[in-house]
Parts: structure tokens; C-alpha cells; sequence
């Protein structure tokens, strides 16, 4: 007789998330994660085969996220190219800071078999891609797009990290940040 599964990955993904805001990523241990859900370690090796797999799970669920709050910023900005590519850059400022610990284990991911699948990288950033494209021309639009990703990327870790001390707005920082090196971007159409 069959047993009904008492959990799925998608729970044990989330879980392992809630997990790692909670107590970091270097607390996570499959034994406290099956106690967790309720279930028997062995149980998960159903679903994951160790540690290093459930991490890369985390990581890909983490980076989907943050392309599912690329498009919702997307649905709510103006059609023009400069707002759009505003709009995920502060999407993907939030993101961060709603989900800090998650993020850092998602773009410092230590080992290759922690990181996500290069392929579904690329076939989600392309649509990121073809708005910077607008705003920098074709040719440019990877070097421009690299460049936006260390900047909020730079920003957002040293805000976490609350190495930005000396006081003031930090949202209005980043969105003169974001707004410059945009408008930088955009003189290399007219170069």
C-alpha cells in the first residue's frame, strides 16, 4: 500500500527559505528542515540528495522570484524604456530587502552545483535585456545591463550590510544611482 506524500518540493523549497531568513543559511540543516515540515529525514532524500541540491533548489526558486517581481514592477510602470528598466531596478531593490538572506545565498552561491541553470539565466533575462537595448542600442545592451546589475547589486549589498553610514535617503540614493547611470547608458545611442 502506497503512503500519500506528506510533503512536495515546492514546501520543502519554501520551507528551506523561511528557514534560511530565520536562522541562515549556515544553520540549515536537513534534519532541522524534515523536523520542520514534520517529517523523517530520509523523507527528503525523496525530493533532494543532499544539502548542496536543496540549496540549488533555493537559489533557482530565489532567482524566479525575483524575475516574477521584474514583471509585476513591469505591469505597474509607464511604457516608456527609462521608466521600465527604473521600475525593475527598484523591483529588484525590494526584493532584496524582503528576502536579504535568500538573496545573498542566490547571487554568492559558492559552488557551481549551488547555482542555478545557465539556460533559464539567460532565457529570463532576455526580455531585461531587449529593454536595455532600447535605452543603449543592441550593441551595448550586455555591457549596459552587466554594469546596471553591479550597481544595484554593489548598492543594495552595502545597504544591507549597513555600510552606508553617512546618513540621508537612501531610496532617493539609489534612485539618483539608478537614474545616472541610466542617462549615461543612454548617451552611448548618440555616441
Amino acid at each position: 500500500m502506497a503512503y500519500p506524500a506528506q510533503t512536495d518540493y515546492p514546501t520543502i523549497i519554501a520551507t528551506a527559505q523561511r528557514l534560511i531568513e530565520r536562522d541562515g543559511v549556515e544553520q540549515l540543516a536537513l534534519a532541522g528542515l524534515a523536523s520542520e515540515l514534520g517529517i523523517k529525514a530520509p523523507s527528503l532524500y525523496r525530493y533532494v540528495a543532499n544539502k548542496t541540491a536543496l540549496l540549488k533548489g533555493v537559489v533557482t526558486i530565489t532567482i524566479q522570484q525575483l524575475f516574477e517581481t521584474y514583471s509585476q514592477a513591469l505591469n505597474t510602470s509607464a511604457d516608456d524604456p527609462q521608466s521600465q528598466m527604473l521600475a525593475i531596478c527598484h523591483g529588484h531593490r525590494q526584493f532584496a530587502h524582503a528576502q536579504p538572506k535568500n538573496y545573498a545565498l542566490a547571487f554568492t552561491a559558492a559552488s557551481a552545483e549551488q547555482r542555478a541553470d545557465s539556460t533559464s539565466l539567460v532565457e529570463m533575462v532576455l526580455p531585461v535585456q531587449a529593454i536595455m537595448a532600447q535605452i543603449s542600442g543592441q550593441q551595448h545592451s550586455l555591457s549596459a545591463l552587466r554594469g546596471m546589475l553591479g550597481l544595484i547589486h554593489g548598492f543594495v549589498l552595502l545597504e544591507l550590510n549597513q555600510q552606508l553610514q553617512r546618513g540621508g535617503d537612501l531610496s532617493a540614493a539609489f534612485d539618483f544611482a539608478v537614474r545616472s547611470y541610466l542617462a549615461g547608458v543612454a548617451q552611448l545611442q548618440t555616441d
